[in-house]
């Protein structure tokens, strides 16, 4: 079987394929560019080897005006390149940003352990590579033989020098790299470590400083931040050795091309003009090497941005656009529903089966631990590790195009979540505020008068993840999104455990509400005094279904349960003498 070409090996790859023409015109340009360079060194020789000899004016102007058109024409070809590269670098950011954004929302969803933020750096990191001068020096790359043949042509032995030092460069960025790469990714990681450590302390600001905990937590960071500072001075260090080499290299070079110019000139086979143009050859020959040594670490950097979204995008494809169903009504359905986590040996969710008819409330009950808010998440299609089938009015549910699904769903988490932004935005789920349709779901919910009484009523900016409410406030607000639009499906996991006496009577009346607009509700809960709402009772356990059925029979059962009958002769006993 033949082995896939670079360009065939991944989503990544193919989109690049997709810019060959703009990077083929960049090659050209490249080619100008590097046949130009050899400019100031055709000049250099004629002014000393001609015009020194001829002493003729006339040729010397004509030569600078030769000199200066051919520069002209080299800046212009420098800048057509690197406009095209930067517009190349756009469209490729417009062409992958979505796919990216969408990726990395899958990985985090699945709970990957994937920073959301990195796929976006290491698209970043890309663009800038394939704009900025780490390309440049993979291009000039290949034109060092025509320098090193010009400078054979001049004399052979400074052709042979410029090859001793090009592979004396060569071999110290690979030294270099061996010897300090890893101490920098210890540094870089270390580094990350604490800004890390830091971020996730200071989202709990209350409570550590509440309870006390600040200068145990300090030292906690010290010793972190210590840590990185002892890697980072070393990684510093080290570099700095190679730099200091580098530039021993560098001006050895400059000098010895020097002599050796003079001792061929001394010799007689090299002219005075050729020993000035053999040390900018020698320069120019070991330039884009020098170039490729400097941006080594830019390009490792770019590969591992390259590996890392490649598998990303891969191990996460282009979601199909699923299938254009009718409305949902809103009957579900469970059949063997096994959900896992990676770090558990035993399943959460352990073969479930029920049916959930259209326009009934079920109420979920059961102990901490049991899954219920797995099977929340299962039912809205949101459990990533799932076996088994969810189906909406019979069609799997990963087979509906969500964007189509999603008004017709409402899902209030446990852990509230509401996003910067207006309430009126947050309960619209950030598409086009319809009013109208926002006071409904509030008016529903109960929380309208509330909202009326804040700053700026439905307009209130509530701030990063709605810390300006209260936690009884943010669920009720959270509640009004999960019912916009009059969608068929709402599931509530725990919807009254921040609430009040008044908010739990709203949430109350408002899944009495939604009942007689026959949608289907599935409410987990652990307080029982809300069960009186229900047209069926879900009880789990260990994640398994150990009761399911009407209401009145799950009531009548425990009713019986605590109040067991008494014996005769304690009835006896109970009489009065």
């Amino acid at each position: 079987m033949k082995k896939p070409s670079f360009f065939e090996r991944s989503e990544l790859a193919a989109t690049l394929w997709l810019f060959r023409q703009e990077f083929i015109v960049c090659l050209i340009f490249t080619m100008v560019v590097n046949i130009l360079m050899l400019t100031p060194t055709l000049y250099m020789l004629q002014v000393f080897d001609r015009v020194f000899v001829s002493q003729s004016e006339l040729t010397l102007i004509a030569l600078s005006l030769v000199m200066m058109f051919l520069f002209a024409v080299m800046a212009f070809a420098e800048w057509s390149r690197s406009r095209l590269l930067v517009r190349t670098g756009v469209k490729l950011d417009a062409k992958l940003n979505s796919r990216v954004f969408n990726a990395s929302f899958e990985a985090y969803l699945a709970k990957f352990g994937v920073n959301p933020t990195q796929p976006f750096a290491d698209l970043t990191n890309i663009r800038q590579f394939l704009t900025g001068y780490g390309l440049f020096a993979f291009l000039d790359a290949p034109w060092t033989p025509i320098y090193l043949a010009v400078l054979f042509m001049l004399h052979p032995a400074l052709g042979w020098l410029s090859i001793l030092f090009i592979l004396m460069s060569i071999g110290l960025a690979v030294y270099s790299h061996r010897y300090t790469h890893r101490s920098i990714d210890k540094a870089a990681e270390a580094g990350m470590e604490v800004s890390v450590y830091v971020q996730s302390k200071l989202k709990n600001a209350d409570v550590i400083e509440s309870m006390g905990m600040l200068g145990d937590l300090r030292r906690r960071w010290q010793t972190r931040h210590q840590r990185h500072l002892g890697l980072n001075h070393h990684a510093q260090d080290l570099s700095q050795r190679m730099q200091s080499l580098s530039k021993f290299l560098r001006y050895t070079q400059n000098s010895l091309a020097l002599g050796a110019g003079a001792l061929l000139v001394i010799r007689g086979e090299l002219t005075m003009g050729g020993i000035i143009a053999s040390n900018m050859l020698m320069n120019r020959a070991t330039q884009p090497v020098d170039m490729l040594v400097s941006q080594w670490k830019s390009f490792l950097a770019a590969r591992k941005s390259f590996e890392r979204l490649e598998k990303l995008l891969a191990e996460h494809p282009q979601r199909d656009a699923g299938l254009v169903h009718a409305d949902p009504q809103g009957r579900l359905r469970i059949e063997d529903l096994v959900a896992t986590a990676p770090a558990r040996a035993q399943p959460i969710l352990k073969g479930l089966t029920a049916d959930f008819p259209a326009g009934e409330t079920v109420v979920v009950i059961g102990p901490s631990g049991s899954g219920k808010s797995t099977l929340a998440r299962a039912l809205v299609g949101i459990w990533p590790n799932v076996s088994g089938r969810v189906t909406i009015d019979g069609e799997p549910i990963e087979s509906w195009d969500r964007e189509q699904l999603g008004p017709f769903l409402g899902y209030l988490p446990q852990d509230i979540e509401l996003f910067e932004g207006s309430i009126a935005e947050n309960i619209a789920r950030f598409g086009d505020v319809d009013p109208e349709k926002v006071i409904a779901a509030c008016r529903r919910a109960g929380v309208h008068d509330m909202i009326l009484h804040l700053p700026r009523g439905y307009d209130t900016s509530i701030g990063e993840a709605g810390g300006l409410l209260s936690g009884g406030q943010r669920q009720r607000v959270g509640l009004a999104r999960a019912m916009y639009g009059d969608p068929s499906v709402i599931v509530l996991d725990e919807p009254n455990s921040n609430l009040d006496d008044a908010g739990e009577a709203a949430l109350v009346a408002a899944v009495q509400d939604l009942k007689r607009a026959a949608k289907t509700i599935v409410l987990i809960t652990h307080r029982m005094n809300i069960i009186g709402v229900a047209d069926r009772i879900l009880v789990m356990n260990d994640g398994a279904i150990v009761h399911y059925g009407p209401a009145q029979e799950f009531i009548a059962s425990v009713t019986a349960r605590s109040n067991p009958p008494r014996s005769d002769a304690a009835g006896a006993a109970a009489q009065p003498a």
